[in-house]
């Protein structure tokens, strides 16, 4: 009897020490994730080139109407070149899948301007617990991860699916820093007073997509064919998506997006599934 009892005993002590453990886990500063992002970031960084140019008129002379407009009214003609971007996505309404809940996440992200390049890092918590995810695009290699209580992969997707998905993704976000627009792996179509399509062609793949800007020359929405939709079972499938950018706001002499969101067309309805309603892009940012 006294035996079990020391047992028993021994089982709850292992089972609380190891809640404990746990539960001071989950609480250090430290993050496995975070550590590889920061990783990440050195080796972008690494490849940055300063820019020493302003944007001029005769940049843009060779661009779709659209694109010189927005140039022109967003201000960022006589504005330095960008190296990179930096977003902070303050708010965000974030969804995993149709089948999971709604999250409110906090987002940092790095664009490079001299080559396709983005890193961004996902922190909130999934059911009272850490989650935390990198989607990441370098060397031409995408990837998008999710990590729970810090050290549980929940998902890790890779492969030619995600590399064209990341591709496009610079090319939707080219028009936040515009200097990319400029450079040779970039080309552009004119439409009409309102539409230009783009096309990025890196890494030997390449994606096009349709901009649509409205009458003040405000870039309104990017639509595209190209991207690949990856469930969380790693189903791939062809769908339509698109990014929305809206609220604008002037800092510093430049109008700038405040809202962003993200959208698939799935054949079921559209899955507004990043939300962003507070969003801060700083150009040449290390940290």
């Amino acid at each position: 009897m006294k035996r079990g009892r020391r047992i028993m005993y021994w089982v709850l002590g292992i089972i609380i020490f190891l809640i404990l453990g746990v539960l001071i886990w989950l609480s250090i500063p430290y993050s496995p994730v975070k550590s590889e992002f920061k990783q990440l970031k050195i080796k972008q960084n690494a490849g940055l080139q300063v820019q020493n140019q302003v944007f001029t008129k005769e940049d843009i002379a060779a661009l779709p109407q659209p694109l010189q407009r927005y140039f022109e009214n967003c201000g960022f003609i006589g504005k330095p070149k960008m190296s990179n971007m930096k977003i902070l996505h303050n708010d965000v309404d974030f969804i995993l899948s149709s089948s999971m809940p709604k999250l409110k996440i906090k987002c940092m992200q790095y664009n490079s301007a001299v080559k396709p390049e983005r890193i961004a890092l996902i922190d909130t918590h999934l059911y009272g617990i850490p989650f935390e995810g990198i989607d990441s695009y370098q060397d031409g290699n995408g990837s998008m991860k999710g990590v729970i209580a810090k050290s549980i992969t929940l998902f890790n997707q890779k492969g030619e699916a995600m590399n064209k998905s990341s591709l496009v993704n610079c090319l939707a976000e080219s028009l936040l820093m515009p200097n990319i627009a400029l450079q040779n792996f970039m080309s552009w179509e004119a439409i009409d007073v309102n539409h230009a399509k783009g096309t990025i062609s890196y890494y030997g793949i390449s994606a096009s997509g349709i901009f649509t800007f409205d009458e003040n020359g405000l870039l309104e929405r990017f639509t595209t064919g190209d991207r690949l939709y990856v469930d969380t079972g790693g189903n791939v499938k062809q769908v339509k998506w698109s990014a929305i950018c809206g609220d604008y706001r002037e800092i510093n002499g430049t109008t700038l997006p405040k809202s962003l969101q993200a959208i698939w067309h799935l054949p079921e309805g559209d899955l507004v599934y990043f939300d962003g309603h507070d969003t801060v892009v700083q150009y040449n940012a290390a940290q």
